[in-house]
């Protein structure tokens, strides 16, 4: 099978032959060998691990994406962001906590957004009341 993992910036791998391919999706780890059914799925953040025609294995953190099996010749994994390396502790400990710290700062970042956002149509609110009363002082 071939092998690619696209972000918006770059190809990050395109190799081939995979023997076989391991990764993670909101049900669970599940694995792709050739002749595989065509498949969609969607990722969680996590370590893609494949096994190259010498069995050497090879890996790459993904953080989130989407994966398609195509004819049970090729796997195309599409994501926002990867970085490849054959070194699982230093992905597993390092980019994926770097992913993780990431998502969490995005999540404050629209909290404060949101807030100031509500905030704002407060404001809004409160001056059209206080407009609103005015005038009807006036008219009456």
């Amino acid at each position: 099978m071939r092998l690619r993992i696209i972000t918006p910036l770059a190809i990050i791998i395109d190799t081939e032959p995979v023997l076989a391919l391991r990764a993670e999706d909101d049900s669970g780890s599940f694995g792709i060998q050739p002749g595989h059914a065509n498949f969609l799925t969607s990722l969680t953040i996590g370590v893609v691990s494949w096994q190259d025609g010498a069995k050497t294995r090879h890996y790459c953190a993904v953080r989130h994406g989407v994966l398609v099996v195509a004819g049970g010749t090729s796997i195309t994994i599409t994501t926002r962001e990867a970085v490849a390396g054959d070194d699982l502790a230093t992905l597993d400990e390092t980019v994926i906590a770097g992913y993780c710290a990431a998502i969490d700062e995005e999540r404050t970042e629209r909290t404060d957004t949101l807030r100031l956002q509500l905030n704002a149509i407060r404001q809004i609110v409160r001056q059209l009341r206080s407009q609103g009363s005015g005038d009807r002082g006036r008219l009456g």
